[in-house]
């Protein structure tokens, strides 16, 4: 540390919004209001990240300018739903999370259903946006309530989905049962204009014990029978696409996520499947933002072992560790092994809570917590370049 002319510092502060207590950006504010207290010269710049999930739609709008849009759209059981989407300010790129038109949070736990349950709204969103000239799409498709493949998308974008007397087959995972052929001739012309990446953060493949339906059906309602029947269906429905569209999805990585809707955006839409930290970091230029910086600082709410997993603090540790940048974090705690993410390119994990305290006390203050952990981390810093 003693090379760094602490005057000339270049701090990169880089955190995912703490889930349930403060925004990404707001973060990022608060870790720049600590470091100012004490390197007030120092060079701070602020891009708040996030994972391709929840809050990835608010932290670009906020990151890049833009504004959400509200769409009425059909949700995942047919009934009307009002879901955003993010229309950036570069006015090219969509931002949509499918558990806004198609999520397990629409429903009530009585309400699951993957039998019926569609994409059909995601679809429509998707027609919203190409309407406004949208033509780059990033959709994060955690937290689905479908196992439909994406079959109600691709009809909502004028796929024919046909049965054997050529109409086309209900909605739903249960119905792919009944599909006989896949017409692309009416699909909307807009969509070859356009490119989409999925943020998908598992490797699931579309069938088979570790598929959509045996993995993910529990969550959505499936009993084992249903399970039994679903995934059959997705097999079935693999098999058609590979013989009508040539496109092998059965085993594909990532194709089981969502429902299969990962394989399915794959086969109708040419989608590309990517961790969703990386579409953020590339969306937002990181790798460009964090050239010559002396510090990189990120954080999330609780860093644990489940943060090595593609989480947003990893992926931009990793991107700053590539350029030998050291890399900071900041937790609102610090769970079961946190410690693993030192091999993942963390150099040092600290928690922002100074005393014991509820969480309902950590989230209420964590705008202070937060700023008071950093003005302390960068003293820590300014003593090192004094060794």
């Amino acid at each position: 540390m003693g090379k760094w002319n602490k005057d000339e510092m270049k701090i990169v502060i880089a955190p995912q919004a703490f889930k349930g207590s403060i925004s990404a950006m707001n973060a990022a504010k608060a870790i720049n209001e600590g470091v100012k207290s004490v390197l007030p010269d120092a060079t701070t710049i602020l891009i708040p990240i996030a994972d391709g999930g929840d809050g990835t739609l608010e932290t670009l709008i906020e990151v890049m300018g833009g504004d959400a849009i509200t769409e009425k759209v059909t949700g995942p059981l047919g009934s009307k739903v009002e879901a955003d989407w993010g229309a950036l300010s570069d006015e090219k790129t969509a931002i949509i999370e499918m558990a806004s038109t198609s999520g397990l949070t629409l429903l009530k736990p009585n309400e699951l259903d993957p039998y019926k349950a569609t994409t059909y709204g995601l679809g429509e969103i998707i027609l919203k946006a190409l309407d406004k000239g949208y033509r780059e799409f990033i959709v994060g498709i955690g937290g689905s309530a479908t196992n439909d493949a994406g079959a109600g998308l691709a009809q909502a974008l004028g796929i024919q989905l046909l049965n054997s007397s050529g109409k086309e087959i209900e909605r739903g995972g249960f119905n792919l049962k009944h599909l006989d052929t896949i017409d692309m001739s009416e699909l909307d012309p807009r969509v070859s204009e356009s490119k989409f990446n999925v943020a998908c953060d598992v490797d699931n493949p579309m069938c088979g014990p570790e598929g959509a339906s045996a993995v993910y059906g529990p969550q959505k309602g499936a009993t084992k029978e249903m399970i039994t029947v679903l995934d059959s269906a997705l097999q079935h429905f693999s098999h058609v696409v590979h013989r009508d569209l040539n496109k092998e999805i059965k085993h594909m990585p990532g194709a089981g996520a969502a429902g299969g809707l990962g394989g399915g955006m794959t086969a109708f839409l040419n989608a590309s499947l990517k961790k969703g930290i990386d579409i953020v970091l590339e969306t937002l230029d990181f790798e460009k933002q964090i050239e010559g910086a002396d510090l990189v600082i990120t954080g999330e709410g609780q860093m644990d072992f489940q943060t090595v997993f593609s989480k947003a603090p990893i992926g931009a540790a990793q991107l700053s560790k590539s350029k030998n940048i050291p890399v900071l974090s900041l937790s609102g705690s610090l769970g079961k092994d946190y410690g693993l993410v030192h091999d993942h390119g963390i150099d040092a994990a600290f928690s922002i809570l100074n005393r014991p305290m509820t969480l309902e006390e950590a989230s209420a203050n964590s705008n202070e917590l937060i700023t008071k952990a950093t003005e302390e981390i960068i003293r820590a810093i300014v003593v090192g370049t004094k060794l």
